[in-house]
């Protein structure tokens, strides 16, 4: 039975000096990407859609390299805008990211809000749910946005508590049906 497999970019190198969406993966990782191309986690994917984020494009081009199939991205996979904050040391990022899911109605500071998240992540993957024939869908994007996907695909309300405990998980759903099989799974 053919999957979509949602996964989150692992570790970054994070700079305050490069605006977020820029930046890339760092050595821990790149070497998390590799265990995860070489896993079966992945081994049945026919199609790799990655955001146009540069630590997404790294994982997708770490698992594109090794699977043999083309990359291609959509905007649509992107992480949450915070650019109205730009970077905010991990205390401060953290207590955003807890108002973010808390109140999924309301924009933090110019972010955009959760709710709005939420409808572009699951329009995307729909669409390309909808026109992805066999084999695996692997899609690598961003904790958030895939915790605001599964908590749409489950029919439950957004809840920070469904979050990723740290970077770079997956979790599968079933094609087309769109139902999760499991929460997020470390790779």
């Amino acid at each position: 039975m053919a999957q979509l497999v949602f996964v989150s970019h692992p570790e970054v190198n994070i700079d305050p000096s490069v605006p977020v969406p820029e930046w890339g993966l760092s050595d821990v990782g790149r070497h998390r990407a590799s265990v995860l191309a070489r896993s079966p986690v992945v081994a049945g994917a026919t199609a790799l859609i990655c955001s146009e984020e540069r630590k997404a494009q790294d994982t997708a081009g770490i698992l594109s390299s090794h699977l043999g199939i083309a990359c291609l991205t959509d905007a649509r996979l992107g992480e949450n805008d915070r650019s109205a904050t730009g970077f905010l040391c991990p205390a401060d990022f953290e207590e955003a990211a807890d108002r973010f899911f808390s109140h999924p109605g309301e924009s933090f500071r110019g972010w955009e809000r959760a709710v709005d998240a939420q409808a572009r992540i699951e329009a995307a993957v729909r669409d390309l749910a909808r026109d992805h024939a066999l084999g695996d869908l692997v899609t690598v994007s961003h904790g958030a946005v895939g915790t605001l996907l599964y908590c749409a695909l489950m029919g439950i309300a957004i809840d920070r508590q469904h979050d990723q405990p740290f970077q770079g998980h997956y979790w599968r759903a079933t094609l087309p049906s769109l139902r999760p099989q499991h929460g997020w799974r470390p790779f």
